[in-house]
């Protein structure tokens, strides 16, 4: 089995926690927010009820949050099945407006200039493994004016060891490395694609999109249950949000 094949069934089987957690993820998305960085970003795009593509959807709690925040409607893609099923089936049991595809991106399934906002991260850019063509399908699907946010952890990272004494850099990784292989979740040997914030950015800059917001923030997006890391006291960039916008005509001197 190659890393591809091996990451792809770790990501499976990860996915069976969704399953399992039904329930509790139900009662999450009835109620579920934005976080404080998401809304302080997205409330003004989330204002005129835009229609949201999620790539790397996962279990769906986020579309809830969307709904709740303003948008119209959520098409979520995740290349698990098992994912894809489970997010559907709260979708439906609390009668939102979002539905799931199984995907494996690039490219995005979704036809040209047809959606408004494309929301992804918390976990997801690490598994895509071409960033610019990744970033080129995002700018074909959105309307002129349409917005990209990732909120996502910091290309850092993966060099912040847990421990709770001090804050240390492991010595199996680089910054500058391309891949390693993530032992924490879905850990069963899938294999993470790593990039430096330049080049994420750039990798966005380059599909034609203007940026508007980036940030960098030392609180994580996700914190593991019963692990408090010296790396999360604030004094290291844990996350970052990014939000770019497809420029209109107008904008770039064209007729309109």
């Amino acid at each position: 089995m190659d890393d591809h094949e091996r990451t792809r069934s770790a990501w499976e089987e990860a996915s069976q926690k969704h399953v399992r957690e039904h329930e509790d993820l139900l009662d999450e998305a009835r109620v579920a927010r934005l976080t404080g960085v998401e809304r302080d970003v997205l409330a003004p795009v989330l204002t005129s009820g835009p229609r949201v593509l999620h790539p790397q959807s996962g279990h769906g709690v986020d579309d809830a949050a969307l709904v709740h925040a303003g948008a119209a409607s959520v098409l979520g893609l995740d290349y698990s099945p098992t994912a894809v099923r489970a997010a559907q089936l709260r979708a439906d049991a609390l009668r939102l407006p979002c539905r799931y595809e199984v995907a494996e991106l690039p490219p995005l399934p979704v036809p040209t200039a047809s959606v408004d906002l494309v929301y992804t991260g918390k976990g997801a850019l690490g598994w895509v493994r071409d960033l610019p063509a990744w970033a080129r399908e995002v700018r074909r699907v959105l309307r002129p004016g349409g917005h990209l946010f990732v909120l996502e952890a910091h290309p850092l990272v993966p060099l912040w060891t847990w421990e709770p004494d001090e804050a240390r850099v492991r010595p199996d990784r680089s910054y500058f490395a391309r891949e390693h292989t993530n032992d924490s979740f879905p850990a069963l040997g899938a294999v993470e694609t790593q990039r430096t914030l330049a080049e994420v950015v750039m990798g966005v800059v380059g599909a034609g999109l203007h940026l508007v917001h980036l940030v960098e923030h030392p609180e994580p997006f996700w914190r593991p249950g019963g692990v408090e890391a010296a790396a999360w006291d604030g004094r290291l960039p844990n996350a970052f949000t990014l939000l770019a916008r497809v420029p209109t005509p107008a904008a770039e001197g064209l007729p309109i």
